[in-house]
């Protein structure tokens, strides 16, 4: 069964129109070679309430633009009272706030205005529920924030060197390798048109999944993984060892739930059981999301080390393992893992 954003992600795919005039709400951006951005504002548009009939105009004529009911990505205007959402005007320096600072494009500016309601009708939540606010910024951070930076010329990393290899296997690539080829014998507007929809449709699609991916697993997790960060101090006084009850991402919460309940001192091992082997696993936590180095690293004398040896040399019974780089080990019983977190806390 559809959810009601899956409903309206089916009529965006089987109802897509480009054209050039219609007396249905029209919304407008240019002809001509088309970017991820674009193609997406529009998707994203006809996710909502106000613009869910909407037919996309494709021109640069002026005229033509003032008479549409939104205009994404052209005419050189950011006023959403009007839902006008251009961003190559000289002085335009819109982010989407939220501790982001990255220069929005013309996705950036639909999905600030509309995206509340759009994640509001995936949840069937009020725009103003906490969850809703969650999966706002969540989706923004994770999947928004690169298509307006791509788009914007942005690197993702603070340096002039070169990168060392070449990707186009973003979104942002895919989407603008949808444009005819200079050697396509047909380059009329219908089948520029055409190539427009299919963007729209890739774009559409990788934004919805991301939507779906953070309602239906990323949300329940990050529940989870606060409620057994609040459980911690009944499984060790030091506050340090929070055990998984239940198999989740684990990590992609943990940094932010420990910086929004305050936690310190931070937590140093998560233990959690393998579902395959049933045995009982514990990692140590990395110093940031995007590091391999850990907060404390399982003792050096465990590393590389396991079974019977293992549990000799830790006096521990149980032990399966620990990683060449100590940061993760296992156990064949919760009470041993958790006597391997103990005595690592202590090394």
């Amino acid at each position: 069964m559809f959810t009601t954003l899956g409903r309206l992600m089916s009529q965006n795919l089987n109802h897509l129109r480009v054209c050039a005039f219609s007396t249905a709400t029209r919304v407008g951006t240019h002809n001509g070679s088309f970017h991820c951005d674009e193609a997406l504002a529009c998707f994203m548009l006809r996710l909502t309430h106000k613009f869910s009939a909407a037919q996309i105009v494709r021109t640069r004529d002026p005229k033509i633009l003032g008479s549409l009911d939104a205009v994404v990505d052209v005419g050189g205007l950011y006023d959403s009272t009007r839902d006008r959402y251009d961003h190559h005007q000289n002085g335009f320096a819109e982010v989407f706030g939220h501790g982001f600072t990255t220069k929005l494009s013309s996705a950036g500016l639909v999905y600030k205005h509309y995206g509340l309601e759009i994640i509001a009708k995936e949840l069937q939540l009020d725009e103003g529920h906490p969850d809703v606010y969650r999966l706002y910024l969540a989706v923004y951070k994770s999947f928004m924030e690169a298509i307006d930076a791509i788009d914007n010329g942005i690197n993702q990393y603070d340096t002039e060197k070169p990168p060392k290899y070449v990707n186009n296997t973003n979104l942002s690539s895919r989407v603008g390798s949808l444009n005819l080829d200079w050697v396509d014998p047909d380059q009329s507007s219908d089948t520029e048109n055409e190539a427009f929809q299919r963007a729209m449709t890739l774009a559409g699609s990788e934004f919805w999944e991301s939507v779906q991916f953070h309602a239906k697993s990323w949300l329940p997790a990050r529940s989870i993984v606060m409620e057994c960060i609040a459980a911690r101090d009944s499984i060790d006084s030091s506050g340090e060892i929070m055990v998984l009850m239940r198999s989740c991402p684990w990590k992609l919460h943990i940094f932010e739930l420990e910086e929004e309940m305050k936690i310190d001192p931070s937590i140093k091992y998560v233990i959690y059981q393998d579902d395959r082997s049933g045995n009982w696993r514990l990692q140590a936590v990395s110093v940031s999301p995007d590091k391999f180095e850990s907060r404390k690293p399982l003792p050096y004398l465990w590393r590389g080390l396991e079974h019977d040896k293992l549990s000799e040399v830790a006096g521990i019974p149980g032990c399966i393992f620990v990683h060449m780089s100590g940061f993760i080990g296992g156990n064949r019983t919760y009470e041993g893992a958790l006597a391997m977190a103990r005595a690592s806390l202590k090394a």
